[in-house]
């Protein structure tokens, strides 16, 4: 995944609460062999109805998604991260999100945010009426910025998570930092025991 310091963009306002991962991403989306191309399943129930939010061409190149509170609840399926992904967006905002949403996001580059209700709710306003309007956030510092709002926010992050995003580690990154380490126990292991492809004493 692509390190993360800091992101600016436009904001999408998702005005709904409770989303859950089969309103993301349906399940007649789950058949694809590969991780690539479910933007176009992105919310593909609700994006039939003209009217829905990302059917505003003003909303096109966005890359932050603004909820209210729960998005992301329901099954367990990663699908969901890799639509949000795959369609532009590279952070959510919301009050709360489902747990095992919030943590396949932070394996897969996408940013979730918790900021307050009520701030939340002036972002929905804020860029609903103009969707020009760019947020700033920055994973370092937890800050969370929209100038022209005078808005500022702070958002909890955890330290392991804002280390991946920084680093731009997923799960394979996190353990190739251990390389050295890992070599070295399997170098130790009796030679009957089953081995590393590739290990230093294969």
């Amino acid at each position: 995944m692509e390190p993360m310091r800091e992101w600016a963009g436009r904001m999408v306002p998702l005005g709904r609460s409770d989303v859950d991962t089969d309103q993301i991403i349906p399940s007649e989306w789950l058949k694809r062999i590969s991780r690539t191309g479910f933007g176009e399943g992105l919310f593909s129930e609700w994006r039939e109805d003209p009217t829905f939010v990302l059917n505003d061409p003003r909303m096109a190149g966005a890359t932050i998604l603004v909820a209210r509170e729960n998005f992301g609840v329901g099954s367990s399926r990663e699908h969901a991260v890799w639509a949000l992904t795959d369609y532009g967006f590279r952070v959510v905002v919301s009050p709360r999100f489902g747990d095992i949403f919030r943590q396949n996001a932070t394996k897969n580059g996408l940013l979730p945010v918790v900021l307050d209700t009520a701030i939340v709710e002036r972002l929905l306003e804020a860029s609903a009426s103009d969707p020009t309007i760019v947020a700033r956030v920055d994973v370092v510092s937890g800050r969370f910025e929209v100038p022209e709002l005078g808005l500022e926010a702070s958002f909890a992050l955890d330290p392991a998570v804002r280390h991946r995003f920084i680093h731009g580690l997923d799960d394979i990154g996190i353990s190739l930092q251990h390389e050295a380490e890992i070599e070295a126990f399997e170098a130790r292991r009796p030679s009957w025991l089953p081995r590393l492809e590739g290990s230093a004493s294969a």
